[in-house]
């Protein structure tokens, strides 16, 4: 699983935030690394050197394998937050998404064997 931190201008992400963050993703995803191919990770300030509540905001996508991109987005009072709010989403999002093909396969496992031991 590949992991990539990526800022607009208005977000000086420093390489700390970026160590951190590829640390907190892969122990948060470590049980879907089969599943997942990339996740980026995209901080951004939307109102610049404006103050203002949940101006802070992180996008994150995850690839999965085979499978389209999937993405969230999580708006916050600081990095941290935006951060831990769009891992939390995008982790259930991949829970929910995983799930649906785990099910799906393992009913096309099951009525296959159940066709071999008819025929």
């Amino acid at each position: 699983m590949q992991i990539q931190v990526n800022s607009n201008r208005s977000v000086d992400i420093g390489e700390s935030f970026e160590r951190w963050a590829t640390t907190e993703l892969n122990d948060t995803f470590s049980r879907f690394k089969e599943d997942i191919t990339r996740i980026e990770v995209h901080m951004s300030d939307q109102n610049g050197d404006k103050v203002s509540a949940d101006h802070k905001r992180c996008v994150m996508e995850a690839r999965l394998a085979n499978r389209e991109p999937i993405a969230v987005n999580h708006q916050a009072a600081n990095q941290d937050e935006a951060f831990r709010g769009a891992s939390e989403k995008l982790k259930r999002l991949i829970e929910h998404t995983v799930g649906k093909l785990r099910d799906h396969r393992s009913r096309e496992t099951i009525r296959h064997e159940t066709d071999l031991g008819t025929a």
